[in-house]
């Protein structure tokens, strides 16, 4: 038995020195060579003694401290983009097209590796190039602004060393590196770099012409000169085979004066074709200068009417928004005076129908106080205010002034009434009465305060036939 224990501890022992082997070499990763790996998490600290952010290894393995690092992976495949830019503005402010292609990668130097790793890390490919894209774009328009049409066009080796370290300095910045630039074709609309072209290609005609012309004339002159070697030479034979000295000297002085002749007709006919071709070649100059010199001028027609159209769009925008600004602040004005008088009025129908309310819950528990009978409710409401309403009708007359009254009384009245007694009784009634008052009202007095009395309606006998 105690044989059979040790066996199993020494089992149980190998098998969990195998798991650790398996986990230790699971967390054991190999970079590839087209890849880097950038381990994250706790891993130590740089030259300043601050916590790095992540550790990147290409060409070689690390182990991952399990639940305390992480890893990925930033593939090193270049990434090929065409970039064609568009009515970049140059030097002399004409908008030129500079259709191109670059290439670039994730950068394998340690401190651009660090920059790929905190800039460019779980992002893919295709966000990777839109990135590098918009860098190249702003740099390439910055490059263009600072040159000259011609400069661009003719040292196309300077203009890519720009683009180049320019271009490779701001792509450092989140780890990426260029590897290859290639500038297809440079084109404007405004025409310019074809009037170059075609100045050029007159300029090197004139020259070819020139050059033709010139190599006419020298061999026009060498054959004149070995004409006249060959026939001095034949002059001098005859003149050697002549027998006597007249004969000869008159053979030499004839063939002198021919070759003078045929001499000076030589060179006539040199210096008139010189001449024919000199005019021909000023001529073609001049034409092509001529039409360099308009489409010069075209361009620069072009150039301030552009000019002139496009601050007079400004403006135009300018001004437009500047009213836009002032009607958006007069109609804000107006919401805001608006909404003032709605909150007051409001506010005033919010008080007006608590009154209302008040007023109507008054009225209710009047009547609940009058047992229900509504009738009841507002004869209270009148008898509550009976005092005010006798006071109005004695107000009525109470002010009025009378300085004289005349009466020219005869004495004699009806029903026992004096004229005298008949005016004050007409002014006393013109007060409505009490009771009448009441009566409006719906109500009647008391039995105590007086009753009005019926007037008796005598019954008319009827007269019989």
């Amino acid at each position: 038995m105690g044989n059979i224990g040790v066996l199993i501890a020494v089992c149980v022992i190998v098998l969990v020195l195998f798991a650790v082997l398996v986990a230790v070499l699971s967390r054991y990763r190999k970079c590839p060579s087209d890849k880097i790996l950038v381990i994250y998490g706790k891993v130590g600290t740089d030259e300043n003694g601050q916590p790095r952010s992540a550790k990147c290894i290409h060409g070689g393995a690390a182990f991952i401290v399990p639940v305390i690092q992480s890893y990925q992976y930033l593939d090193l495949t270049p990434i090929s983009m065409n970039v064609d830019l568009r009515n970049a503005l140059s030097k002399q402010n004409i908008r030129i097209n500079v259709p191109s292609r670059f290439t670039v990668g994730i950068s394998t130097e340690p401190g651009v590796m660090q920059n790929a790793a905190e800039r460019l890390l779980g992002l893919k490919m295709i966000e990777i190039q839109e990135l590098a894209k918009d860098i190249i774009f702003g740099q390439l328009r910055l490059i263009i602004a600072t040159m000259d049409i011609e400069e661009i066009n003719a040292d196309r080796d300077k203009f890519l060393v720009a683009v180049s370290k320019n271009v490779e300095i701001e792509l450092k910045k989140i780890g990426l590196r260029l590897i290859n630039v290639n500038v297809t074709d440079i084109t404007d609309e405004s025409g310019y770099l074809d009037a170059l072209g075609k100045e050029a290609a007159a300029k090197a005609v004139n020259d070819a012409k020139k050059s033709v012309a010139e190599q006419n004339r020298d061999g026009e002159i060498g054959q004149a000169n070995a004409q006249q070697e060959q026939r001095v030479q034949v002059s001098a034979a005859n003149a050697a085979a002549i027998e006597g000295e007249n004969k000869a000297k008159v053979a030499v002085a004839q063939s002198e004066a021919i070759r003078r002749e045929r001499e000076a007709e030589a060179l006539r006919q040199a210096t008139a074709a010189e001449a024919v071709q000199s005019a021909k070649a000023k001529q073609e100059a001049y034409a092509a200068q001529q039409e360099a010199e308009q489409t010069r001028a075209e361009l620069e027609k072009a150039t301030q009417k552009a000019d002139v159209i496009v601050k007079a769009e400004i403006a135009k925008e300018q001004a437009e928004i500047a009213a836009e600004a002032e009607a958006e602040v007069i109609r804000r004005k107006a919401r805001g005076e608006a909404d003032a008088i709605f909150s007051k009025m409001e506010a005033e129908a919010k008080g007006q129908q608590e009154i209302l309310m008040r007023q109507a819950e008054g009225m209710r528990k009047i009547v609940e106080a009058a047992g229900g009978d509504a009738n009841a409710a507002v004869k209270l409401l009148i008898a509550e205010k009976i005092e005010e309403l006798v006071s109005i009708q004695v107000e009525a007359i109470k002010n009025i002034k009378i300085d004289k009254i005349t009466v020219w009384d005869s004495g004699k009245g009806t029903d026992g009434k004096t004229s005298t007694a008949d005016f004050i009784s007409g002014m006393m009634k013109s007060v409505p009465p009490l009771n009448e008052l009441f009566q409006q009202a719906g109500m009647e007095l008391p039995d105590l305060l007086g009753k009005e009395v019926q007037p008796e309606i005598q019954e008319i006998p009827e007269v019989k036939d």
